[in-house]
């Protein structure tokens, strides 16, 4: 069975879901992407020689803004007291770098956007500072692993999707 979209009201019109009678709990997300990149920026990168700077520490700040900010990019998102966020960015060599963020609050709504926001954000930030050298970099695969908490409970991404 379907489930409705919660973020309409009975015209049809766009509305921010009302939450305030929703209980708190815990919850937390997890994301994951992967930018693919070339031989000569992954050299760049895990060799320090980008000339903005830190592409690693760099990416892993702006994932962390990026989360703690989604309702101001996101429409309709609620803004969440963040108390937790974790980006990490792994170099695969030869041809791409992982990036996964977990976030975690107690509120009344979940931490997804926030988890998808921060490794997007994450992969951009690679994406800007190594175009000089690659700008056939393709920012690939981002979605939601996991999650906890909320009314309707936990969530882990298949391996078949």
């Amino acid at each position: 069975m379907a489930k409705d979209f919660t973020h309409f009201d009975k015209r049809g019109n766009a509305i921010m879901v009302d939450v305030s009678e929703k209980e708190t709990s815990s919850r937390s997300a997890l994301a994951r992407g992967t930018i693919s990149i070339n031989g000569e920026a992954m050299r760049a990168v895990l060799g320090g020689t980008v000339k903005k700077g830190d592409v690693l520490a760099v990416a892993r700040i702006a994932g962390i803004m990026a989360a703690k900010r989604s309702s101001e990019i996101i429409p309709l998102c609620h803004p969440l007291p963040i108390q937790h966020v974790c980006v990490s960015l792994e170099p695969m060599p030869p041809d791409r770098v992982r990036v996964e963020a977990t976030v975690s609050c107690a509120y009344r709504t979940g931490v997804e956007m926030e988890a998808l926001c921060a490794v997007s954000a994450a992969a951009l930030t690679v994406y800007d500072m190594c175009k000089a050298v690659d700008r056939g970099m393709s920012i690939e695969k981002v979605a939601l692993m996991k999650k906890t908490g909320g009314k309707s409970g936990d969530y882990r991404r298949s391996s078949a999707k």
